[in-house]
């Protein structure tokens, strides 16, 4: 097993280099949609996978072995199961602070109810914490967790979290038609990030194989109506709908422009008209994209919104 592994282009982390802490496939959950598949025995106690020096010594290695040219913006705990339930996370973060790397753990939540775990969390750079829905019964369908969690006890310890924490938070949620996509999932969701006020809040749709056949993104439609009403809550909300464009810096291909915005956030009319005349480009542009289906046209609460086409494998 490669501990290793990158660096790799990431939209929310620039140049990461992964850091696999946990073998396959030791997780607290088993979501439908994991791209790692089943977990055929959820587990919750922490324990030793990996002695720090290991991680370390793995991360220094890789490091040296880059172009001089090649940077690495964050070292990020990503392995293929749950991150937390390393029990020397804190001993491996604390040991790659000599290295003057930003530090980043993309987790599921579901062990954020242990001091240990938000203490190791509070070292981090950077956190993503896992917020596929706040219903109970909702919760279990889509993330299959182990029978001791429970879910009143993982939100309001994800809350305590964000109120020690001096890092960014972000939060993701994996968006499944029909599971959770209705309104009467998405406005609770949206009450619970307001009140959680994360640094950003990605939606996720499923755009590699899923751990369950039949795991479908919403329609462009519903994407757009789930994105606003989360962004009528919070200031910073983007979507990961497998492009990693960057949003925010021209390119000076309005064409390009246009994609990589719209691939993180739908644009209303005007502002694509602002961007279009910042390069002195004409509406063809975007009758052309439409016409070749890599840019949808959306209607939502009587204005028109682009949003980048995209294809996800079911």
């Amino acid at each position: 097993m490669n501990i290793v592994f990158g660096p790799v282009p990431s939209r929310r982390l620039g140049r990461s280099l992964g850091i696999n802490n946990i073998p396959p496939k030791h997780c607290s959950y088993s979501c439908l949609y994991c791209q790692v598949g089943k977990t055929s025995q959820t587990e919750i106690a922490p324990r030793v996978f990996f002695q720090p020096e290991k991680i370390v010594e793995a991360v220094k290695d890789r490091l040296s072995r880059l172009e001089p040219d090649e940077r690495v913006d964050y070292l990020t705990f990503v392995p293929d199961g749950e991150p937390t339930l390393d029990r020397n996370l804190a001993t491996s973060i604390k040991l790659l602070r000599e290295l003057n790397i930003n530090i980043a753990v993309i987790s599921n939540a579901s062990l954020i109810w242990r001091d240990d775990v938000r203490e190791a969390l509070k070292l981090a750079d950077w956190v993503s914490l896992k917020i596929d829905s706040v219903d109970a019964d909702c919760w279990r369908r889509i993330n299959r967790p182990d029978p001791a969690l429970r879910l009143q006890t993982i939100l309001p310890a994800i809350q305590s979290f964000a109120d020690g924490f001096d890092g960014f938070l972000a939060t993701e949620t994996m968006l499944l038609e029909a599971i959770n996509t209705a309104d009467e999932q998405i406005n609770p969701l949206g009450d619970y990030l307001e009140q959680l006020q994360p640094d950003k809040a990605y939606l996720a749709i499923p755009t590699r194989p899923t751990a369950e056949a039949g795991m479908a993104a919403p329609d462009a439609e519903r994407l757009n109506a789930i994105y606003q009403t989360i962004k009528a809550r919070l200031a910073n909300v983007e979507l990961l709908t497998g492009y990693e464009g960057n949003a925010f810096a021209a390119s000076g291909d309005p064409v390009e422009d246009l994609l990589a915005i719209t691939a993180v956030h739908p644009m209303r009319r005007d502002a694509v008209q602002t961007l279009l005349a910042k390069s002195q480009s004409d509406w063809s542009i975007v009758a052309n994209l439409v016409r070749k289906n890599q840019l949808r046209e959306l209607q939502y609460q009587g204005k028109t919104y682009y949003l980048r086409a995209y294809r996800p494998k079911k």
